[in-house]
């Protein structure tokens, strides 16, 4: 908003040079309507996971909108992670899901990639950072199966260093392993979000053939350092693994 010209005194106007008065009042889609009062009534009723919802017929009748309208509110709470929607089945209020959760940040952020380069180096800082606290976490948190699991998905990396689309998966299978000794869930959720993203839209960020070899010996100092339990090494390790990936990126950038 901001003020309009002088010959329309002091009323507030949009971008447009229209008055308040002026612009047109947008009606709400009915389904967004449907889906704030199904979320306005879980938590009055204080539903918990696997509680039913109402009917599709009983919604119809009770908010007096068609079945449009609510399959539409059904199926945005069903990708919100909020509803689970069986056929033949009344809805229910689905479990909590971290996974659901990243999926729905790598939905965003998969379009923020697609039409703002800028978004790439915020990802890069932010991947670098989690990455390297994980690494400090683990190394303070690990116990021996910690590490035992760490040293499993390194000898499976090795074992795939000539199939470069499964040397990649479980170098996602590391950096998630690393930050579920937090035993935190979002961590490891966010972390393969994170990794997702990457392998999706900037591959060379998270694949680079022909130094697979360089890969495993970075990733076997970081697991040295987290099964000494030396948070400071471990993080040093994990930072400067990320960073050699960032520039081998930016010099393959600037060269192409």
């Amino acid at each position: 908003m901001t003020h309009c010209p002088l010959d329309a005194g002091w009323r507030l106007c949009d971008i447009t040079g229209m008055t308040s008065e002026q612009s047109p009042i947008r009606r709400r889609k009915l389904a967004d309507e449907v889906e704030e009062r199904i979320l306005a009534f879980i938590r009055e009723n204080r539903l918990k996971p696997g509680d039913w919802l109402p009917s599709e017929r009983e919604l119809m009748s009770q908010y007096q909108v068609g079945r449009p309208a609510i399959r539409e509110a059904m199926q945005n709470l069903h990708r919100m992670g909020v509803a689970e929607i069986k056929h033949g089945e009344r809805p229910r209020v689905a479990e909590p899901s971290f996974d659901m959760m990243a999926e729905q940040m790598a939905q965003t952020m998969r379009h923020l990639l697609s039409h703002n380069a800028a978004t790439m180096e915020h990802l890069k800082e932010a991947r670098a950072t989690f990455e390297t606290q994980m690494a400090r976490i683990a190394a303070t948190r690990s116990r021996p199966g910690d590490v035992v699991g760490l040293k499993e998905i390194l000898q499976r990396q090795k074992e795939m260093q000539a199939e470069p689309h499964r040397f990649m998966e479980f170098d996602a299978r590391f950096h998630a392993a690393i930050a579920a000794i937090s035993g935190n869930p979002i961590f490891a959720s966010l972390s393969q979000a994170l990794f997702e993203w990457l392998a999706q839209f900037h591959i060379e960020m998270v694949q680079k053939q022909g130094l697979e070899k360089l890969t495993l010996t970075e990733h076997e100092a970081i697991v040295e350092a987290i099964e000494a339990h030396d948070a400071d090494l471990a993080a040093r390790h994990m930072a400067d693994h990320l960073n050699r990936a960032n520039t081998l990126y930016h010099q393959d950038n600037l060269t192409g």
